[in-house]
């Protein structure tokens, strides 16, 4: 049975990041569905940058499905709507609390994951300029990715290649990683496990 995937979105989320996760899982064969919290019903969300994305489904129509990993994209204000989604939090809180994994990238890590008390036990990155403020059991400022157990953080666009492979890892085993990461010209890049 292949691994699943969740990657929500919403108006302003990073495109770099989002396009990144969801084209490393796909390449791992992981089933990966993009769901979009606009406000407005619809699939379509702008990023961050004005790329326009066309979602899988309506994130309020995932609220009763399960995933092996809920990975958030950052951005601005991307993560500030997805903050905001009270399906999301319900969804995040569900994968925290049954051990299976959840991931945030830049902005995402503080605005969604730590807004929730999500971090207050984990080591955790972020994007720079949230490094000092985030609410987390210890801020690993150095580190380009962290993993604290069943929580996956990274600072932002230029991290979304480790990142996104970090998360093959976790859900499909380092031989996976590799055979993604292979053909993609990649340099092995340490990851931080706590």
């Amino acid at each position: 049975m292949n691994k699943t995937a969740l990657v929500p979105i919403a108006e302003g989320s990073e495109e770099i990041e989002l396009v990144t996760i969801v084209d490393v899982l796909r390449r791992a064969g992981v089933e990966v569905t993009v769901a979009s919290a606009n406000s407005h019903q619809k699939l379509e969300i702008t990023a961050s940058r004005g790329m326009k994305i066309t979602a899988d489904v309506m994130l309020d129509d995932c609220a009763k499905n399960h995933y092996d990993l809920i990975a958030v994209p950052g951005g601005l204000p991307g993560s500030e709507h997805l903050a905001e989604h009270p399906v999301l939090d319900s969804m995040l809180r569900a994968q925290a609390d049954q051990g299976k994994l959840f991931a945030a990238i830049c902005a995402a890590a503080a605005l969604v994951l730590a807004s929730k008390g999500l971090l207050l036990n984990k080591t955790a990155t972020c994007y720079p300029s949230y490094q000092q403020t985030l609410e987390a059991k210890e801020v690993d400022a150095a580190a380009r990715v962290v993993v604290d157990g069943n929580c996956i953080t990274s600072q932002g666009p230029g991290t979304a290649l480790d990142f996104a492979l970090e998360l093959v890892e976790q859900l499909c085993g380092v031989v996976k990683r590799e055979e993604v990461g292979s053909p993609m010209v990649l340099t092995t890049t340490a990851t931080a496990y706590y």
